[in-house]
């Protein structure tokens, strides 16, 4: 290993290891905002050090400093012969990023359930990293006991998130006057929410004054984070040798913000009107289709409709579930209906407690 490399390596694991140590601190002054400060600044660390042992460049010509964080993402992400990153643990990197900037330039107010998250999914970024690109386990460099311990682990991301909203709307109550301490929770949250649309820096006060109007109105969580619901947590391991992943849904389509995009990070969750696409329940396929809702639903399930995402979608809202179909299902509906024994259909699908008779 070169000794610049080395430099920038060791330097990234001197700032890993501090923040840990913050994160465990048996007092709070600063102990937040430090830590992620210093999580960002070991990642900054550690993607130049490996730009530098694939061969890559961190400064550019008649430049004094080096590259950004950002260009070390986009470097590490698609540099052909660089590439060490993948998408998801780009999401984790563009939020622990943008975790730093609100907790350096602005109120920082964020629940010890996310807190311990951000720091254990880095923690587990950094060794996967550490492995990947310079084959030493992360495990070899640090003491055992240097891991960030939490009396209370929160279980997934989900479940984090409905109770983060929860508490805010608790605060939001008529007569509490605590809007200032509601904005506050709601920032990093929203941090996430822009993270996962590739979207940089904080968001503005009209953007969380509309969020917290969302809360205060009872709002599910999903419908006001829909990013945040888009992705989800892994967990490997207990105790002391848990590992969290944050991983984008199956499915999930991302794409790369072209460089020099204003406010922009460097990928984005592909944001798709959901709603906009599965524009038709059972009755309004029944509606053009000219035929009864139940006899839809026998040819739905005798095409299989349903098990094809081009076709259906359900959507949760609260605790209600709501069954959407495209456009596209009902025109693979009208091509098949010539080619179907609609007595054969209404006999093996027909719903329970119906008549045989399927006219």
């Amino acid at each position: 290993m070169k000794r610049n490399t080395k430099l920038f390596l060791s330097k990234s694991i001197d700032s890993l290891t501090l923040s840990v140590e913050m994160f465990n601190r048996p007092h709070d002054v600063g102990r937040k905002t430090t830590t992620v400060i210093l999580l960002d600044h070991a990642f900054e660390m550690l993607l130049k050090a490996a730009i530098l042992h694939r061969g890559g460049r961190i400064r550019k010509k008649q430049d004094t400093g080096t590259i950004s964080f950002d260009t070390s993402v986009r470097i590490g992400l698609s540099d052909g012969k660089i590439k060490f990153l993948t998408e998801e643990q780009v999401l984790t990197l563009q939020l622990i990023n943008n975790l730093r900037n609100v907790a350096q330039h602005d109120i920082f107010d964020i629940s010890e359930g996310q807190l311990y998250m951000h720091a254990q999914s880095g923690l587990t970024l950094f060794g996967d990293i550490l492995l990947a690109v310079f084959n030493r386990k992360l495990s070899l460099e640090l003491p055992d006991r240097v891991l960030p311990l939490a009396t209370q682990v929160p279980s997934d991301i989900q479940t984090l998130f409905a109770t983060e909203v929860g508490e805010i709307r608790k605060v939001l109550r008529p007569g509490t006057r605590q809007q200032t301490k509601a904005i506050a929770r709601l920032r990093p949250l929203a941090i996430l929410e822009f993270a996962m649309h590739g979207k940089k820096g904080q968001p503005s006060q009209s953007t969380l004054s509309k969020l917290k109007q969302d809360v205060a109105k009872g709002k599910h969580w999903e419908y006001i984070f829909p990013g945040v619901a888009s992705i989800q947590t892994t967990a490997e391991g207990t105790g002391p040798n848990v590992e969290i992943r944050l991983t984008k849904k199956l499915g999930l389509p991302v794409h790369l913000v072209p460089e020099g995009t204003p406010g922009a990070s460097v990928i984005a969750v592909k944001s798709v009107d959901a709603l906009g696409f599965y524009t038709m329940g059972l009755k309004d396929l029944a509606g053009k289709l000219g035929m009864t809702a139940p006899k839809v639903l026998a040819v739905i399930k005798e095409l299989n409709i349903q098990k094809d995402k081009e076709y259906f979608n359900a959507f949760k809202i609260g605790k209600a579930s709501h069954k959407r179909y495209s456009v596209k299902a009902l025109k693979k509906i009208k091509s098949e209906l010539p080619n179907l024994d609609m007595g054969e259909v209404w006999r093996k699908n027909r719903p329970k407690g119906q008549k045989r008779n399927s006219r």
